[in-house]
């Protein structure tokens, strides 16, 4: 076997840019780059790689960790995971800032390769700076802290270990039913030593991502309970969008007659327009999908992970007698809610369930294409709603659902907008709605953002984001505007923690500690104080020093035009608005949030009693 003589890092740097995906014979790179934050840990070894291969493979400027995972799991969701980008960071503080990052990306089934740098194998230099000292543990070092987070970890702990940790991250990475994030935790001594690497270990390597085809005797159960079906419905997940099943769906819920509702990541499967088209169901659903949700007696999952926010904590499906279908390519979803497990490609599963013909009658297709037509209807009024004298955050959305167009991206995660999002957004095709709510992240919306446009160049990205989120992490600005990747920032100034005060409020405690306020009289106070001031934090001018444009819209009218120039612009811009924290746009079901059994506060007993009244509704499903 011939060989070539490089260190650890070189031949691992070599391998990423010579690795592709195939899937329905459309075949590209895999990693598209790397982003990069140097240090002791990384900068001699992964650092040089990078430096001497820059031209195979692009790196970009990081400039807070946790950001670059973000902006790795913006960009391969927005390629359906069939590209990505690594993550590198020195030992440290480096390696833990990725673990919120690894989560989300987890959480939300996005394949993102972290590369951190670790202390020396050799231990002749120990404690080194920054190492976690363990007298009883000599091989733990702070990046322990990825393992719950990541999908496949390792510790390349010799040269010639490169080999086989790279070739076992790649299998995890391209598996749509396993992947996520993958640590490869690399000693910075070993980065920079050298080993033969097998030439065939370098060369051009093509991954095919296959189309798992249903079992014959699940697909003929799943047939058999959807053909008794009376008042079925769809619940489309992001599996059907990563998969490229938009189109199969359409066609399915045209065959069957069965309405479609949506989760967050499923958003867009189906375009808003479509009469059989509910939008999102569940905790932050619409009124439409909800109330069809109820009555269903046969609920089929496509590509969903079934979480408490789509189920309303369990009390979204209340007919006795419900049955669910679960498409999955994951069986550890696919298994969820006592369902008839169909652990298949989303794509391939719709297109030999279409075989079922038509299921509903003309009453209930009607039924739900009024249901349909009230909610659009509904969210007309609100994105109008006039409300004064601070505009609504429905009003917010609304004008940058008018700026997006056709083809526009809004980009979310955290706070009061993506339940807002979920009910008002109208998603025109299955891209332009990219909410990250399987860990609602504070601070994604920016990083996303920047990820989001570096995989679709040609689309406007619009990143609508609380103020909460964007004091926690606005530094991709910087690297926006570095890279020339512009984005659209809305800023909602809510002056603190509006979906928290919200949910504050509703448990009896009034909002306390949720404001952006002096403290008074030792307190921070709560919605009820009469003498809140708030903070004099001038948004616009910290997003002025990042190197974007940056103007503070006083009304609906200015941020219409504000986001009108915007577009004409090549620059990152940023626009902030202060929001009504209280014109919140109506719930239409249930989400499980404990209230204390004993309080000696009224409105927390008159919160635990409703809690217990509702919690009652919650059912069981196995």
């Amino acid at each position: 076997m011939r060989t070539v003589r490089l260190t650890a890092a070189q031949a691992l740097v070599r391998f990423l840019a010579s690795q592709y995906v195939e899937r329905d014979g459309t075949e590209g790179r895999f990693f598209v780059g790397v982003f990069a934050i140097f240090g002791h840990g990384n900068v001699a070894g992964i650092g040089e790689a990078l430096y001497h291969y820059r031209r195979d493979l692009l790196m970009i400027q990081g400039k807070n960790e946790q950001a670059m995972v973000h902006a790795a799991a913006g960009f391969t969701r927005m390629r359906d995971r069939m590209a990505t980008f690594a993550c590198t960071t020195s030992i440290g503080p480096g390696a833990t800032n990725l673990v919120t990052g690894a989560a989300a990306a987890t959480i939300n089934r996005l394949p993102v390769l972290l590369i951190p740098g670790d202390v020396f194998a050799s231990r002749r230099s120990e404690p080194v700076l920054q190492q976690l000292e363990r007298p009883s543990d000599g091989d733990v070092s702070v990046n322990e802290a990825l393992r719950p987070v990541s999908r496949y970890f390792d510790r390349i702990t010799s040269a010639e270990q490169v080999v086989p940790a790279a070739l076992a991250a790649m299998r995890v990475l391209v598996s749509p039913a396993e992947t996520g994030a993958v640590t490869l935790a690399f000693p910075q001594d070993v980065q920079t030593e050298a080993f033969e690497v097998p030439e065939e270990f370098l060369a051009k390597r093509v991954w095919h991502v296959e189309r798992r085809l249903p079992d014959l005797g699940a697909l003929s159960r799943a047939l058999t309970l959807i053909r008794a079906a009376k008042r079925p419905i769809i619940v489309a997940g992001g599996g059907v969008i990563y998969s490229g099943a938009t189109d199969m769906l359409r066609r399915f819920v045209e065959a069957t007659g069965i309405p479609e509702c949506e989760t967050q990541a499923g958003k867009g499967a189906l375009p808003f327009e479509h009469p059989l088209a509910l939008g999102g169901v569940g905790a932050t659903g619409t009124s439409a999908a909800n109330t069809m949700a109820r009555e269903a007696d046969v609920v089929i999952g496509i590509g969903t992970r079934w979480t408490d926010f789509t189920t309303a904590s369990r009390t979204a499906f209340q007919r006795d007698g419900v049955r669910f279908v679960n498409v999955n390519v994951a069986e550890v979803d696919a298994v969820k809610l006592g369902g008839v497990q169909v652990v298949a490609d989303a794509r391939a599963a719709l297109e030999r369930l279409c075989a079922v013909g038509p299921v509903t009658n003309g009453a209930y297709r009607a039924e739900a294409r009024r249901l349909h037509d009230d909610w659009d209807t509904e969210v007309g009024r609100l994105y109008a709603l006039g409300n004064a004298p601070l505009p609504a955050r429905s009003e917010v959305i609304g004008s940058v659902n008018e700026a997006a167009g056709d083809r526009g991206v809004v980009v979310c995660a955290a706070g009061a907008l993506p339940g807002e999002l979920h009910r008002l957004w109208r998603a025109r095709d299955p891209k332009q709605y990219h909410v990250e709510y399987g860990y609602s992240t504070m601070g994604y919306e920016i990083a996303g953002g920047l990820g989001v446009k570096l995989a679709a160049p040609d689309r406007d990205v619009f990143v609508l984001v609380g103020d909460g989120s964007y004091l926690m992490m606005n530094s991709e600005i910087a690297t926006s505007v570095q890279e020339g990747a512009k984005l659209v920032i809305v800023v909602v100034d809510d002056h603190g923690f509006a979906s928290i005060g919200g949910l504050s409020r509703s448990l009896g405690l009034d909002g306390f500690g949720t404001r952006y306020s002096a403290r008074r009289a030792g307190s921070l106070g709560a919605d009820a104080d009469q003498e809140i001031e708030p903070l004099p934090i001038d948004l616009a001018a910290n997003a002025r020093s990042l190197g974007a444009n940056a103007v503070r819209a006083s009304s609906i009218a200015e941020l219409r035009s504000a986001l009108a120039d915007a577009r004409q612009s090549d620059r990152t811009s940023v626009f902030v608005i202060e929001a009504d924290r209280y014109a919140a746009v109506p719930s239409y079901a249930w989400w499980d949030v404990a209230v204390p059994e004993v309080s000696e506060e009224g409105s927390v007993r008159a919160a635990r009693k409703a809690y217990e009244e509702t919690r009652a509704k919650q059912r069981w499903t196995i």
